[in-house]
C-alpha cells in the first residue's frame, strides 16, 4: 500500500506552491502564507550531500528554516549519492518535515554535473536506488518526485519507471530538459500520464506544472487533463495573494529571458483581474516593503540581499513611474532604505 502520509488527507485539487531556489525562501512563504496560503509548501532544493556533511550541513540548514504555520511542508533534496540521500532524508524527519521530496528536473548545469537534477532521467537504475535510500532515511514520511516529461525528447517510459517506486506524488514538469521553458508546456501529456499511473500505481497523485497562470487556469487544467493538482512557480512573482485567488492573472506567453517574463507579468492584467479585488497599487508596495523587512530579518546573515532585487521587478511594474521606482530600488542595500524609497513615492502620488 502506498504510503500518502499526509498528502491522502488534503482535499482535491490541490494547490501547491513550486520551490524556486532563492526565491521560495523562508521570507517569502511567510508573505505567501499571509496572503494567500498553497495547500502545501516546499523548501528551495538543498543538496543531500551538502546535508550529509557535518560542516556542509551547518551552512545549508537555513534552507531548511520554516514555521510551524507552513504545515504541511515538504523538504526538496537532490543528488546522486544513495547514502547522503538517506542521512539528508533521516535528517528532514528528525526536524519535523511532512515529506521529502526529490528533484529530478532541475536542468541546472552545476546538478546535472553531479547526476542529479534532470541528468536523472538517463540513469532509470540510480532513480530507484534514490528513491528507495529517501523511503529508508524517511521512515514514515512520503515520499514524492519532481521531474519532467523527458531530457532530449519525451520518455514517458521514465514517468512508467518512476510510478514504479511506489511514490507519494509525481509531479510532472510538462517540458523536456532540453526545452528548459522555452516552449509552452506540453498539457496534452498530461492525459498520458495519468493513464500510465491508474495502470502501474493507482494511488500516486499526479500534480501537473509549467504555464500555470493562476487558481482559475488550474482548475480548468485539472478538469481538463485529470491530473490530482496543480503547481504553481513563476506566477507567484509581484503576487503573494496568488493562492487567496484575489491576486493579479499573468498571460503566460512563453517569451525566451526568464527575467524579461517575470517583468511582463506584473499588472498586465485581462479585464478580469481588474476586479474590485484587485490589491491596490499602495497594497502591493507596502507588501513589498514587509516582505524585505521579513527577508533582512530571518536570512539578512545568510544571504545575500540582491537576492530580494528580482522580487522588486515583479512587485513595481504596470504604473506610473514604476520605472523610476525600480532604478531608486536597486540601488537599496537593506530594507529601511527600500522603506523610505517607497515612503517618498507614495507621497508624490
Amino acid at each position: 500500500m502506498t504510503n500518502l502520509g499526509f498528502w491522502g488527507k488534503l482535499h482535491k485539487p490541490t494547490f501547491v506552491l513550486a520551490p524556486m531556489a532563492d526565491v521560495t525562501d523562508c521570507a517569502f512563504r511567510q508573505i505567501i502564507n499571509k496572503y494567500g496560503k498553497p495547500d502545501v509548501f516546499w523548501t528551495e532544493f538543498v543538496s543531500a550531500d551538502g546535508l550529509a556533511h557535518p560542516k556542509a550541513r551547518e551552512k545549508l540548514l537555513i534552507d531548511l528554516k520554516y514555521k510551524k504555520n507552513e504545515h504541511p511542508m515538504v523538504a526538496q533534496i537532490f543528488g546522486a549519492n544513495p547514502d547522503n540521500i538517506r542521512e539528508a532524508s533521516k535528517l528532514c524527519r528528525e526536524l519535523g518535515f511532512d515529506g521529502i521530496d526529490i528533484n529530478m528536473g532541475c536542468p541546472d548545469k552545476s546538478i546535472e554535473k553531479q547526476g542529479a537534477g534532470a541528468c536523472m532521467i538517463k540513469n532509470p537504475d540510480l532513480m530507484k536506488e534514490i528513491v528507495r535510500a529517501a523511503k529508508e532515511g524517511g521512515g514514515i514520511l512520503p515520499v514524492s518526485v519532481k521531474t519532467r516529461v523527458g531530457y532530449n525528447k519525451v520518455d514517458m517510459e521514465w514517468i512508467r519507471e518512476l510510478l514504479k517506486q511506489d511514490l507519494a506524488v509525481l509531479t510532472v514538469h510538462l517540458r523536456t530538459r532540453k526545452e528548459m521553458s522555452l516552449v509552452p508546456a506540453h498539457w496534452d501529456l498530461m492525459r498520458e500520464v495519468i493513464k500510465i499511473r491508474d495502470e502501474v500505481s493507482p494511488e500516486t497523485l499526479i500534480i501537473g506544472n509549467g504555464d500555470v497562470l493562476d487558481l482559475a487556469d488550474g482548475k480548468n487544467k485539472i478538469k481538463e487533463y485529470g491530473c490530482d493538482g496543480v503547481m504553481l512557480g513563476r506566477a507567484i512573482f509581484g503576487n503573494p495573494w496568488l493562492f487567496s485567488g484575489l491576486g493579479l492573472e499573468y498571460p503566460l506567453k512563453g517569451t525566451n529571458n526568464f527575467l524579461q517574463k517575470i517583468s511582463s507579468f506584473s499588472l498586465r492584467r485581462s479585464p478580469k483581474a481588474l476586479s474590485k479585488n484587485t490589491p491596490s497599487l499602495r497594497e502591493k508596495l507596502k507588501v513589498m516593503v514587509e516582505h524585505t523587512q521579513l527577508f533582512e530579518e530571518l536570512l539578512g546573515g545568510h544571504k545575500n540581499f540582491a537576492i530580494m532585487k528580482k522580487h522588486y521587478k515583479a512587485y513595481v511594474n504596470g504604473f506610473n513611474g514604476a520605472k523610476e521606482l525600480r532604478i531608486e530600488l536597486m540601488e537599496a542595500e537593506n530594507a529601511d532604505s527600500v522603506e523610505h524609497i517607497v515612503d517618498r513615492f507614495m507621497k508624490k502620488c
